[in-house]
Order: C-alpha cells, then structure tokens, then sequence
C-alpha cells in the first residue's frame, strides 16, 4: 500500500491513497462469502452457489461495494499511520478506481488539528491569592451547616416567606384554557428556588393556609414549549400548608452533633484550618485558570468548528449524565428552565470552543518543550486512582487498556505537567485593590 497526503486549506488534508490488487481480490473472496449467503439461486441452496455461476448471474461488479466496506477501514487505518495524519472528524471518501484484477484508488478528504501559533508563555503574571480566613467566612460556613441540619417545621399560622417550603395545588390556562402538563396537586414548592417560571413563586409569598389566588405570568419567550412560549398565563392556586426551617442554636451541643469536637470553640478553630486548606486548593486553581487563559489568549489559531461541535456533545453528554443521576433527564430540564437544546448547545458552545483552545495550545507547548510522560507517571496516577475508587492499579489499568483509554490519560497527565511547567516559569504578582 502506498498513501501521500497533501495540506489542502488550513486543517483540511486529502490523503491518496493506492493498495495492491492483491488485497482487492482477498476482499472480493470476502465479499462473496458474505453475499452469498443471502443469494437464491434455483437447484442450490443457500451459501452453495459456486463462485464461477455467482460472477456469470450476478457480474462480480455486484460484489464491488461490499469489498470496499471490508476493506476501507484497515486500509484507512494503515494510511493514517503511514502518513501520520491525526484526523478530527470521519473522512470524506472518494474512490478513484475498484475492480478485479486492479489496484484500488481512494482518496480521502479529512480535518486536521490546527496549526498553532504561540505567543509568550513565560514570565506569564500570575495574581496571588489571599489565604486568611475571616470571622465572615467562618460565619457564612456555620450558616451554611445550620441550614443543612435544620427541620422543617409546619407552620399552623401565618404568611408564606421567601424560603419556606409550600404545599400548592396549581392549574395552569393560556387563553382561558388548560394546558398539559400545567396541573398538580400538593405539589411541594420551595419559595426562591426559582425553579418555577420567572414571577410566580414571588406572588405565593404573603399567601396565608387555605388562600386562593389568580397568579399571573408569562411564559419565556425561549420556553421549550412553542405553543406557550412567549404567552401570558393565569394559575390558579390554593396553599395548603406551609413549611419553615427551624435553624439548630450555634452551641457546643450543635458541634458535637456535626463533628467529632465537644465545644463550638474547638470546632470553629478546625473549620478555620479546612477552609485554609480549601482556599489553598482554589488559589492553585485559579493560578492554573489564569496562566492558561494568558497563554490561550496569546496564540493564533482558526479551530475547525467539527472540534467545538465534538466538544459540545461531549458537554451535553456529561450534563445530561450528571442530571440522571439527580433523578432528571434533559426534558425534565428543558421544562424547569425554559430553554430548549438549541439554546442549551448556544451556552456549552462557548465554553466547548474555549476548552478545545486551551488544550490545543497546551499541546502545542508541550511539543515545544518535550514534555512527555513515563510509565512511573502513569504508574504513580493509576495508584492515585486506585485509592479514589479502592479498586487495584493493575486493575484499572486492565480497564483502562482494555476500553482504549490509556493514551487518553498519558494525554490528560501531559497536559496537567504542562500546566505545572507554566506555573513554574510565571511570575507571581500581588494585585493592588
């Protein structure tokens, strides 16, 4: 087999590519042995036609296009290590010649990485990061953890407020009339979780147990929905009973309760230590942000948009399997929020095109500086792992190996040693307020 490539327009290569007719004949005996199976032929019986009959019936013309599947993806595969063309996205296959007897032509269009252009990346300025933890801070975290123990407690009189949990029966009308999908019953409502269209949990608030009210709003005008998008709609509502957090007093008893420390005192001083830890970690990442951001920023590059369209699915994707792990699917989601996909992937598509810049020119420095991995590396992240998910190296790399995703994390540890490498040349600067 012979394969030549050639640069076509800035990340677009045409790879030609000749392979011996020996290798089209072993592909038109696969061929027919597949074909065959399927052929009828009077007097034989399935898969017993002699070939000689089969060509003279048929032409081995009939047997062309199957040959060519059979043999497309091995001949494609040994061209892009021949050429060492690393592609982006399927090819577009144009074949040139295929017949018995002959050699087989394609040629074969394909997207490509970019070209990188770097700009400066070291000496990058880097802000620092403060790591005092203050009294505000410590409140806010105690605040938190209240709210996190706190009961709901129902309330046998008074006004709904922003916050408590209401029990509602709902029904929704659009021009007088209902719509699917708009009814429930003692359906559970946390005022100011936003959860329902913009304007409606807002005029539950002041409601008393047993009112009836008229709530009127108007559905986005991006709702998922196109019959309702954009509309004014009326619900009708009835409270039913009200539901307010009843927050644990801050003493030694509420520390003994959410730690392993008998008095508040000494819980605060260990609260002070973790979120020094915390700030530790989030400064580091936000140094990392901010070096690749500066660098990114730096460099010149068109992106195909095959890889922020790839990106993108690989966002929703991981959306929608954090989502069904909350008990949610994306339609659920679409409801709750309003959008639909397209708007959706208009939100992902800017953080998709910013992750494939960063990785691209990430990769690119990498090059320039040969920064590689070793098997101690891969090595000393397997144990990493192992540990996480108590499961054995050897194990993980089985698995890892087996599903094809090993260069995939020699690829993900380069990129994190670059990010170090960068961290390591860049100037650290404190900023002025």
């Amino acid at each position: 087999m012979k394969a030549t490539w050639e640069k076509i327009e800035k990340s677009l290569v045409e790879i030609s590519v000749e392979v011996e007719a020996e290798q089209v004949k072993e592909a038109l005996d696969k061929a027919f042995k597949k074909v065959v199976q399927k052929v009828n032929v009077p007097g034989f019986r399935k898969g017993k036609v002699p070939r000689s009959m089969f060509e003279k019936r048929f032409g081995i013309e009939s047997l062309y296009q199957d040959a060519i599947d059979i043999l497309l993806p091995d001949v494609y595969s040994a061209a892009l290590k021949e050429t060492g063309v690393q592609p982006v996205d399927r090819p577009d296959i144009d074949v040139e010649q295929f017949a018995a007897g002959e050699t087989f032509k394609f040629k074969a269009k394909v997207t490509v990485k970019p070209e990188v252009k770097l700009g400066d990346y070291k000496g990058i300025e880097v802000p620092a990061t403060s790591l005092e933890v203050t009294e505000e801070e410590i409140s806010a975290e105690l605040e938190r953890l209240q709210q996190r123990h706190a009961e709901l407690v129902v309330i046998d009189e008074g006004e709904a407020q922003n916050g408590d949990t209401t029990v509602i029966d709902f029904e929704g009308f659009v021009d007088g009339e209902a719509f699917e999908g708009g009814k429930s019953e003692r359906y559970s409502l946390e005022l100011g979780s936003n959860s329902f269209i913009p304007g409606f949990e807002e005029q539950i608030v002041g409601l008393n147990i047993g009112d009836f009210k008229d709530i009127e709003v108007n559905f986005p005008e991006e709702y998922h929905a196109e019959n309702l998008a954009g509309k004014p709609a009326v619900f009708k509502v009835k409270l039913h009973e009200i539901k307010r957090k009843s927050l644990p007093a801050l003493d030694d008893e509420f520390a003994k309760d959410v730690s392993e420390f008998d008095t508040l005192d000494e819980f605060k001083q260990d609260l002070a230590e973790r979120l020094k830890t915390q700030k530790e970690k989030a400064g580091e990442q936000a140094r990392e942000v901010a070096v690749v951001d500066k660098v990114s920023q730096a460099a010149e590059i068109e992106i195909p948009e095959v890889m922020i369209d790839a990106e993108t699915d690989f966002i929703l994707k991981d959306f929608e399997n954090r989502l069904s792990s909350q008990g949610m699917n994306l339609d659920l989601y679409y409801q709750f929020s309003g959008q639909d996909e397209a708007a959706l992937r208009g939100q992902m598509r800017v953080d998709a095109e910013k992750r494939v810049r960063n990785n691209l020119v990430l990769e690119q420095i990498a090059k320039e500086e040969n920064i590689s991995v070793s098997e101690e590396d891969v090595t000393a992240e397997l144990e990493n792992l192992s540990k996480a998910y108590n499961r054995p190296a050897e194990e993980l790399r089985e698995i890892f190996t087996r599903n094809g995703n090993i260069e995939n994390l020699k690829d993900d540890l380069v990129l994190r040693k670059t990010i170090q490498f960068l961290l390591e040349n860049s100037k650290t600067v404190t900023e002025v307020a």
